[in-house]
């Protein structure tokens, strides 16, 4: 994912991109290749909410979009001065 994060910056020529860091498929607990704490210890890194989801039991999915909206809002806010984008970057 880190690689997929640097060329998103690149594009933008932003660093402070509007992204939120998504572990899916919370419900395969047994199944995980990433662990909760290392999602929370990147999504700390890049400065960013991270958030675990499951589409199949629909896990924190009302609460994601809610969190995207909330992101744009806030990039795109009246004020800021450092405006990038007024669209989110899920991860």
């Amino acid at each position: 994912i880190k690689p997929m994060r640097d060329q998103i910056i690149r594009v933008k020529r932003y660093e402070r991109v509007p992204m939120i860091l998504v572990g899916n498929k919370v419900d395969l607990e047994g199944e995980r290749e990433v662990s909760s704490g290392e999602g929370k210890a990147l999504a700390d890194e890049w400065k960013c909410p991270f958030m675990e989801t499951s589409a199949k039991n629909k896990g924190s999915v009302d609460e994601l979009f809610a969190e995207i909206v909330r992101q744009m809002n806030y990039a795109s806010a009246p004020g800021r001065n450092d405006q990038c984008c007024s669209a989110c970057v899920i991860l």
